[in-house]
């Protein structure tokens, strides 16, 4: 069970990493609202006590790798009903499982990146937007397990435009589980997988 203070202090990571996107929302120009991103997730790696960074990376950490950004990588996507996907069903260990239910299958990505990605609905009281992907630089540049772009159980929502939802790959992030082996984290389930190497967003991190 956890304790009282690292549950308040969970609480106030999520409530910091929401605040950071709603920032990131509000920017007037994406490659801005992406320093702004990366700015944010620096402070909250280097001084958080939630921070999934084991204490002794965290003395000489100097950031979070990134490929430069790439406004090509920068999609409005439509979501059509997600035809045949399956429920997931993840381990999460000492957490217990939770359900990956389809919400929607990207309509704008194949022509571009090799392929769509399914939209997650994380089961659950509150719930939330998932969706986690992998591509040709997974275990090769990037965190082998995939990285996320959004997750709305932590806030991370890159909203919508002209009707369609934002989908950018240079906001991709690895999960925490990429940084120590204390956290279990949903990784992407095989459908999600791009064919095109996404050289954007954050790189493998440099303590694995």
């Amino acid at each position: 069970m956890a304790r009282h203070d690292d549950t308040l202090q969970l609480a106030d990571w999520r409530r910091r990493a929401a605040e950071l996107y709603a920032r990131v929302r509000a920017a007037g120009e994406p490659q801005e609202a992406w320093w702004i991103w990366r700015e944010g997730r620096d402070r909250l790696f280097r001084g958080h006590p939630q921070t999934p960074l084991d204490p002794d990376v965290r003395e000489d950490f100097a950031g979070l790798a990134y490929f430069d950004y790439d406004p090509a990588l920068r999609f409005l996507v439509e979501v059509a009903p997600a035809a045949g996907a399956e429920t997931e069903t993840v381990d999460l260990g000492a957490d217990g499982t939770i359900r990956l239910e389809p919400a929607g299958r990207t309509l704008g990505l194949a022509g571009d990146l090799g392929g769509e990605l399914t939209l997650y609905w994380v089961a659950g009281y509150g719930g939330g937007l998932f969706l986690p992907f992998t591509d040709a630089t997974s275990g090769r540049g990037t965190f082998g397990g995939g990285r996320y772009v959004l997750d709305g159980i932590k806030g991370a929502d890159l909203g919508s435009a002209a009707g369609r939802l934002v989908v950018d790959f240079n906001f991709a992030y690895n999960p925490s589980c990429a940084y120590s082996p204390a956290w279990t984290c949903p990784l992407a389930p095989p459908g999600n997988r791009l064919g095109s190497a996404i050289e954007a967003g954050e790189r493998i991190p440099a303590t694995v």
